[in-house]
């Protein structure tokens, strides 16, 4: 571990990775994805602490592994910034003030759950994330989808999800494992082998929904 071996300058980056994070928590609604903008716009833009090509791949990973995209980008952001310490003052950052407004609406909701304004008012949310997420798939597609291979990988992903009760977590275990399989015969035949889109547009684009709350 590298909480042994913490230098002065991660130290010092301790308190501005937990304040940008602080920040982010709070103003962002509608999910993890829905974070991503504003976690883009503050890690790349405003602190330049990573380049926009990388936060593809970081979302990429950070949807893949267990728990929620927007933590565990913070997780990934916090350690590469500043170790473990770093992590844990990244998630701790963007995880407070939900954890209090959470805990405040949980309080204060079997108050007001009767009232018709109330109820309104959350189908107005429920539709509103259901944009939210439309927004965030079209936006990753894409950036994700380029060729045949990828096209077909999502139709058939598409498929099992709704005709199957199969679990994603092999999807997202399958979906790498024929991609490196596929690179290999190609590579293997001395054929072009592609992993980004080709159109410039799409490279300068993270795969992130373009949309801030």
């Amino acid at each position: 571990m590298k909480l042994a071996a913490v230098t002065s300058a991660e130290l010092r980056m301790l308190p501005q990775i937990f304040i940008a994070f602080l920040k982010i928590g709070p103003s962002t609604f509608g999910g993890g994805y829905a974070m991503m903008a504003t976690i883009e716009k503050e890690v790349v833009e405003r602190k330049g602490w990573m380049k926009t090509e990388e936060m593809g791949d970081m979302v990429s990973v950070a949807g893949s592994a267990p728990g929620g995209v927007a933590v565990n980008s913070a997780a990934f952001i916090g350690y590469r910034l500043g170790g473990v310490v770093g992590a844990i003052a990244a998630v701790s950052g963007i995880t407070l003030p939900t954890l209090a407004i959470i805990l405040l609406l949980g309080l204060t909701y079997s108050f007001f759950e009767d009232y018709v304004k109330v109820q309104a008012a959350l189908k107005g949310i429920h539709a509103a994330v259901v944009a939210l997420i439309l927004v965030a798939a079209w936006k990753m597609a894409r950036a994700s989808l380029f060729d045949t291979l990828t096209y077909m990988l999502a139709a058939a992903a598409l498929a099992v999800l709704l005709l199957t009760n199969l679990s994603s977590v092999w999807l997202i275990l399958g979906g790498p494992v024929i991609g490196m399989a596929v690179m290999g015969i190609r590579r293997s035949r001395k054929l072009d082998v592609q992993t980004e889109p080709m159109s410039e547009r799409s490279n300068k684009e993270a795969m992130l929904p373009e949309y801030y709350i």
